[in-house]
């Protein structure tokens, strides 16, 4: 992966650091639900041009939020992701042959995302062996009749003695893509990156996963007034950094709202 020399990864704009996101792109996007998701850069994308995007999210968003903005522009061909949630309009283009997914086990895409940024090409665990994961089969697109178009392949299954035993293990790959988009609740001018509470899911591991790592911070704050023990994603895998207003550090949604009666 390459690595920006430039000691000041701050950016102007949102605008700015994602203008060279070209046709293809594959994303690497933190957020769990509607926690944590770099709504900001994904707004910015969404004023461009770009499209066939591949993704790689725990989820889609919701419809009309987060990575939803981008599906309901139909910029998005591809998704690897664990879940569909509440997105309607991510079912209907899957379901009608519009959108090819790839449902992969959440604790599989994590670790797909983790290993890319650690140099690991592939790993094996225990997670779909038996099922479709596996031994593929799985839908990936639907012909517009309903019927399957693309099914995913089968992986490679090895046994190995665990507690004296032998079990099965599927082969997974990482997940390399050619940008990640994260928000941190902190970030200093060199990337590193604290996130809060539950936002800490899937962005540090769409961190790692990208050539070309994109943060959106809510504070930004100088080299140092970070203590590096709080350090969640550090500078390495950062290459651009930007501050948000006030404003668009406010801008958050709840997913599903729940109350009660007084």
């Amino acid at each position: 992966m390459s690595r920006t020399s430039s000691i000041d990864k701050t950016v102007a704009s949102a605008d700015d650091a994602v203008a060279d996101v070209p046709d293809g792109a594959s994303l690497a996007v933190g957020g769990f639900g509607l926690s944590g998701v770099p709504i900001v850069l994904i707004d910015a994308l969404s004023r461009t041009s770009v499209t066939d995007l591949h993704v790689a999210s725990n989820n889609c968003g919701t419809d009309g939020w987060g990575l939803g903005i981008l599906l309901e522009q139909h910029r998005i061909a591809r998704v690897v992701a664990s879940y569909i949630g509440e997105n309607k309009e991510f079912a209907r283009q899957y379901l009608s042959g519009e959108l090819e997914v790839e449902l992969t086990p959440q604790g599989t895409l994590a670790e797909r995302l983790r290993a890319a940024g650690s140099g690991v090409p592939a790993f094996y665990t225990p997670a779909g062996v038996g099922t479709w994961v596996a031994d593929g089969a799985m839908p990936w697109r639907y012909a517009p009749d309903g019927s399957v178009a693309v099914s995913s392949p089968p992986k490679e299954v090895r046994e190995f003695e665990v507690d004296g035993e032998r079990k099965p293990f599927v082969l997974e790959r990482s997940l390399v893509c050619d940008f990640g988009l994260v928000r941190a609740w902190k970030g200093d001018r060199h990337g590193n990156l604290v996130f809060h509470r539950s936002a800490r899911n899937f962005n540090p591991l769409a961190a790692m996963a990208g050539r070309t790592t994109i943060a959106e911070v809510e504070q930004l704050v100088e080299p140092g007034e970070i203590d590096p023990d709080d350090v969640h994603v550090p500078g390495i895998f950062v290459h651009r950094v930007v501050e948000l207003t006030a404003e668009q550090a406010a801008r958050k949604h709840i997913e599903k709202r729940t109350t009660r009666e007084a």
